[in-house]
């Protein structure tokens, strides 16, 4: 498969941004996150709309001139605590491939990994040198053969988290749609900076454990039906036998059950059960009554809540594991309800040193480390720019093991990027097989 690039422009806001915004104060929340750019790729069926790469970057310019941050640049004058907002623009590539659609999903049925051929970091819009000076988002247009077209989006992790990021896309696709005026676009606030502000932070932390790259990433892809979901929750609370106080929720029992399994997995192909940190990203927007002001802020707010798995002493059974992430959960939210912001950063501090940043647990090879990103809820499938909603993503980037999970109606669609060595024993898994999950590779 070919992907010729055509061009690559760089895309500003229609309006410049006002002197006094020329200068975004990045929050603490952006300050420790990796310095990492994370993209998805959204897949439609057709691009009928004749008018359509007209239509994007009239709206993305459109987009930009709310999204100021958006289109700047990190400042190393100040050791990149702050996005230079000068309107110097992001990235937009057109490019066409010399497949079908039905070619590209066919090859992808054994890896869907293949998806990443059409992030724009693939072309080398991004310095992964320095990943600090690139543009914050970029963007690539691929069109197939056949009337087909993926759009990608990547943005730096340093300005935005997973719900900033799918609030882009979804009012991007919504002004696209409808040619909603600029002066009616506004749906983010821009106050992390002031409420969190950056600190120094040397010392903070017991250390600065490197995640461990992956080489053989292999990523698959289920989607949990309906009927399948209403299955697996009434065995997991029957065989609870009241030892679950509450009704778990369909990503409980799905983390859960990927987890244990992969648990297993890996326990075949050592010979014993090795200790297990699952990270479990948590939009804390939401989370925290007192600072409504934080509900749809630009940004990073999520915490890593660590959920472990200790041979010998975590118990098997499927609920044990609900309740254990369950409980991890409740835990930092607990500690965080009604913290004072200095309070919150205390807490986050303090869990990463228990788990994350330790070294017996993050920094200790003896561990597996899976990291499992729910877009439930987030209006993921919903972006329609005119060409009807995606019913096909990508997300990622293929260095790490995670499982990524999002929503399209009552079903869930299940990313897995894992170790090749495991992915097959993963498969043949009792649980995954009675589940009869569905692997989908289909618009």
């Amino acid at each position: 498969m070919i992907i010729d690039i055509l061009c690559t422009k760089l895309i500003k806001p229609c309006l410049p941004t006002p002197p006094h915004l020329q200068c975004y104060k990045l929050s603490f929340f952006d300050q420790i996150c990796e310095r990492e750019h994370v993209p998805s790729v959204f897949f439609f069926s057709n691009y009928n709309n004749l008018n359509i790469d007209e239509r994007l970057e009239e709206s993305l310019s459109k987009i930009l001139t709310h999204v100021y941050p958006a289109a700047g640049r990190f400042n190393d004058k100040d050791e990149y605590c702050s996005i230079l907002c000068l309107d110097q623009g992001i990235s937009y590539t057109k490019a066409k491939t010399d497949c079908t659609l039905d070619n590209f999903l066919e090859k992808a049925r054994n890896n869907f990994g293949l998806a990443a051929l059409f992030n724009p970091n693939e072309n080398k819009n991004i310095d992964e040198t320095n990943i600090m000076v690139s543009p914050i988002i970029t963007t690539q247009v691929t069109k197939f053969k056949c009337g087909g077209l993926a759009l990608s989006i990547s943005y730096a992790h340093s300005a935005m988290d997973g719900f900033s990021c799918c609030k882009f896309i979804f009012e991007w696709a919504k002004v696209c749609r409808m040619g909603t005026p600029v002066d009616k676009i506004n749906f983010l606030s821009f106050n992390m900076g002031n409420i969190f502000p950056t600190r120094d932070i040397m010392g903070l932390f017991k250390s600065t454990c490197t995640p461990l790259i992956e080489q053989d990433i292999v990523v698959k892809r289920f989607v949990v039906r309906e009927a399948a979901m209403s299955k697996l929750r009434k065995k997991c609370i029957d065989e609870s036998d009241g030892a679950l106080t509450f009704q778990p929720s369909r990503v409980e029992i799905i983390t859960a059950l990927l987890w244990r399994t992969l648990i297993r997995a890996t326990a075949t192909i050592n010979g014993y059960f090795k200790p297990s940190l699952m990270s479990f990203p948590m939009n804390m927007r939401a989370k925290i009554p007192y600072l409504p002001l934080v509900k749809n802020s630009m940004g990073n707010f999520i915490i890593d809540v660590p959920v472990k798995f200790i041979p010998g002493e975590t118990k098997m059974e499927l609920h044990h594991f609900i309740i254990l992430i369950r409980n991890a959960v409740n835990k930092v939210i607990a500690s965080c309800a009604n913290a004072s912001p200095d309070e919150i950063v205390s807490t986050l501090v303090n869990t990463y040193n228990e788990s994350i940043r330790s070294p017996e647990w993050g920094g200790n090879h003896e561990v597996d480390n899976i990291l499992c990103t729910s877009l439930c809820k987030f209006p993921v499938h919903d972006s329609d720019f005119g060409l009807g909603k995606s019913k096909l993503i990508f997300f990622g980037m293929k260095d790490a093991q995670m499982f990524w999970l999002n929503d399209i109606g009552l079903e869930v669609c299940v990313q897995l990027d894992l170790k090749e060595s495991c992915i097959e024993l993963f498969e043949r898994d009792d649980d995954i097989k009675d589940l009869s999950f569905v692997r989908d590779a289909k618009l």
